[in-house]
C-alpha cells in the first residue's frame, strides 16, 4: 500500500493551548530523555544514539524564546557510566524552510534527511562537571527563524541530541522558556517527537505515560517498543477502551503488537502506559518507543496529551502471575 503523509489535522489539533513546556513533562511520570554514545551497546536501552524533538512556536509569541537543557554533560550525578566516562553529546537545533516538512523528517529512524533546515545553534557537551544538574541555554531565538507552518498558524524548530563519541548514557531534559535564566512557560507552545528514548522511573508504583496522537486518516497502528527488558506491561488506554495489551519487549530486542482504531478514537491522544513488575526490580531502565500508522507513517508523541489524558479515572492492576487486567 503507498505511503501517504497527512499534516492539516495534526497541525490544527497542534493549536490547543499548552502551558507545560518541560520534557519529559510531569504527566509522563518519566524522569529523562535518554541518549547514548555512538559506541554504546544498544542493550543499554538506545537504538540509535540520536534523539530529535520539535517545538512548536504560536504567531502570537513575537518575543525571543530560548531552549534550556538540564544537565547537558555526561558525567556526575544523573548519567549511566559504562566505565570510564568518555561520551560527547551534540544538541543542534534547526529551523527554517524544510526544517519539519522535509519527507525524513517525520520518521522514526534518523535516516536520510532528517537534519534539514537552517542549523541555528549547536554545542557539543562531554564530561564537564559544571554543568552536572544545572542548565544551559540555547538562544535567544527569534520565532521567525522556525519554518513557518501555515496550518498551525506558527513556527516549528528541531532539536537533535546525538551521541557523536563514547559509550556512555547521557541524561537530561528540555524547557521550552520564555526566559534565559528561569523555566518560564511559553502559552500556546508545545513539544513532541516520531521516536522516543527515555529512562523509567526506579519506583516500581509509577507509571510512564507516552501520548501518541491518532489522526484522522488512522484506522490501524503498530506500537513498537526495544529493550523494557520484560520489566512488565504495556497498556494502552483510550478515549473508548478501558485497556488493550500491547507486546512488551525483553532485553536488547523490538516488539510490535497491531491495534485497530476505532471512530471514536480518531483525533484523539492514546496513553500507553509502562506498568512496571512489582516482584522484581530493574534499575536505570531505559526505552525506545514509536507508533505507525497504517501506511507505515510514525505517528506524533506528545509531550502534554492533546484535547487531555484518556481514561484518567482509571484504576489500573495488573496480575502479573494471571496476566489480567483489572480496573
Amino acid at each position: 500500500m503507498k505511503k501517504r503523509i497527512v499534516y492539516s489535522l495534526f497541525f490544527f489539533l497542534l493549536s490547543y493551548s499548552s502551558f507545560s513546556q518541560q520534557i519529559p513533562a510531569v504527566e509522563e511520570n518519566i524522569p529523562y530523555l535518554v541518549t547514548f554514545g555512538k559506541s554504546a551497546d544498544k542493550s543499554w536501552g538506545d537504538d540509535d544514539f540520536s534523539q530529535t524533538f520539535f517545538f512548536v512556536i504560536p504567531k502570537f509569541q513575537v518575543k525571543p524564546f530560548y531552549i534550556r537543557i538540564y544537565d547537558p554533560e555526561t558525567s556526575g550525578t544523573n548519567d549511566e557510566k559504562k566505565s570510564d566516562y568518555n561520551t560527547k553529546t551534540k544538541f543542534t537545533v534547526y529551523g527554517g524552510k524544510s526544517c519539519f516538512t522535509a519527507k525524513d523528517v517525520r520518521n522514526n529512524n534518523p535516516i536520510g534527511n532528517y537534519k534539514s533546515g537552517n542549523l541555528i545553534y549547536t554545542k557539543s557537551f562531554g564530561g564537564e562537571d559544571i554543568y552536572d544538574e544545572e542548565w544551559y541555554t540555547f538562544g535567544p531565538f527569534n520565532p521567525t527563524e522556525g519554518e513557518w507552518v501555515p496550518q498551525q498558524n506558527g513556527y516549528i524548530f528541531k532539536i537533535i541530541c546525538e551521541g557523536i563519541s563514547g559509550d556512555d548514557g547521557n541524561l537530561y531534559r528540555y524547557f521550552l522558556s520564555a526566559s534565559p535564566i528561569e523555566n518560564k512557560p511559553i502559552e500556546g507552545g508545545n513539544a513532541f517527537t516520531f521516536e522516543y528514548t527515555f529512562r523509567l522511573s526506579d519506583n516500581q508504583s509509577n507509571i510512564a505515560h507516552i501520548y501518541p496522537f491518532i489522526e484522522e486518516n488512522v484506522v490501524s497502528i503498530s506500537v513498537s517498543n526495544f529493550d523494557f527488558d520484560s520489566d512488565g506491561n504495556v497498556n494502552i488506554i483510550s478515549m473508548v477502551k478501558k485497556g488493550e495489551l500491547s507486546t512488551s519487549s525483553g532485553d536488547n530486542v523490538w516488539a510490535t503488537s497491531q491495534h485497530k482504531v476505532v471512530e471514536k478514537e480518531k483525533k484523539t491522544t492514546l496513553d500507553v502506559q509502562f506498568i512496571k513488575n512489582k516482584k522484581m526490580l530493574i534499575k536505570n531502565n531505559n526505552v525506545s518507543l514509536y507508533v505507525l500508522n497504517q501506511y507505515g507513517n510514525a505517528l506524533p508523541i506528545f509531550t502534554v496529551p492533546i484535547g487531555g489524558t484518556p481514561g484518567n479515572n482509571y484504576k489500573i492492576q495488573f496480575d502479573q502471575k494471571k496476566k489480567t487486567t483489572t480496573y
